[in-house]
């Protein structure tokens, strides 16, 4: 088979899961101080209290607190909620959005997809940091007081931003918990991450409302497609001398089999895995969903080509030239797969939403 173009699958495109990894302390910054004096709360919300008596809003602001979290194998304490955060990857920041909490987002970083587009003109108000993982020092430059990441990349510590690091200069971090080194991922996962996210920032009362707003949307969905036969589905990630697809511990997987499909590498026993081309043929899939990302090439250079390969030319999903578009960041944990599993239902069931 020709080699493709397309470059293949690099944890440079996705980041890689998280290593949980330790850097060698820094000492607190300047900014951090001078930030603490002016605004009356000490840099690191969830390590610190201010001195200074809290006023009505304060209080309120601060029910419910102090809140310890565990994540990924740290525990930190919020005292209060954190007010100068910056997100580093999509899919933390739309997570905050979908929660209103736009007014303690101070940057966001590495927006690999196009924003969702009910939080677009909120999301272009926030300062873009990078566009890619911002640098340790860029983020400091926001005075942060929380950073919160949506790949193990985002606290790189061969690049300086360890979480040690972060926690050095008094500024309190989260990592998204796909990449807390759990080997299997739910849409469930989605929905506990919200619910830490609004119980960090004292939200929980619209963590929950939003919570079973995206429950309805997926309830909605499969009740369309209950009992429908369901579709098979390759999924083709990147990847030209072997494809580079979903298994079956991951959401996508799940999004897939709520929407009325089958992932024809649900028997791949990780979250990603190459499989073979000769395996996409024989097993025949009827739909190929085309995960898109930034650095993986375009959908329609990746759709050219499948296209163009013989040796795929009888598989019915090439035949029928019949393909599904699936930003990569809605099968990451976030507001976004619940939302996918309406959007794959409808593709591959049109007949039921007619």
């Amino acid at each position: 088979m020709p080699i493709s173009p397309l470059s293949p699958h690099s944890p440079g495109a996705r980041p890689a899961p998280a290593l949980r990894r330790r850097s060698a302390p820094r000492r607190r910054t300047a900014w951090a101080l001078a930030a603490a004096l002016t605004t009356g709360l000490l840099a690191g919300c969830g390590t610190q209290e201010s001195g200074a008596a809290p006023d009505a809003d304060a209080r309120a602001a601060t029910e419910g607190f102090p809140v310890t979290i565990e994540n990924c194998g740290i525990r930190t304490t919020y005292q209060e909620p954190p007010s100068r955060a910056v997100t580093i990857h999509q899919h933390p920041a739309e997570l905050m959005l979908a929660l209103g909490l736009q007014d303690r987002m101070v940057g966001t970083a590495f927006p690999d997809s196009a924003v969702l587009p009910q939080y677009a003109d909120a999301f272009g108000a926030i300062p873009e940091l990078a566009e890619r993982e911002p640098s340790f020092e860029t983020v400091l430059e926001a005075e942060p007081d929380f950073v919160y990441g949506g790949y193990g990349s985002a606290f790189d510590e061969k690049e300086g931003r360890s979480r040690r690091a972060f926690a050095d200069a008094g500024i309190d971090t989260y990592l998204n918990r796909e990449y807390c080194g759990e080997d299997e991922v739910h849409i469930a996962d989605a929905y506990d991450e919200i619910r830490t996210v609004g119980s960090i920032f004292g939200v929980d009362e619209r963590a929950e409302k939003l919570v079973a707003g995206l429950k309805a949307r997926v309830d909605e969905a499969t009740s369309a497609v209950d009992g429908v036969d369901p579709v098979s589905v390759f999924v083709y990630d990147s990847g030209d001398k072997a494809p580079f697809t979903a298994g079956g511990k991951g959401l996508g997987t799940e999004i897939i089999r709520l929407a009325g499909g089958r992932n024809v590498f649900d028997d791949l026993d990780a979250v990603f895995g190459d499989a073979s081309w000769e395996q996409v043929v024989a097993r025949k899939p009827e739909v190929i969903a085309i995960y898109d990302y930034a650095g993986s090439g375009s959908v329609e250079e990746k759709k050219e080509f499948l296209l163009a390969q013989p040796a795929l030319a009888d598989v019915p999903a090439v035949r029928d030239k019949r393909f599904v578009v699936l930003p990569l960041t809605a099968t990451l944990v976030g507001v976004r797969p619940p939302l996918a599993v309406e959007e794959i239902a409808r593709a591959l069931h049109p007949e039921r939403f007619a």
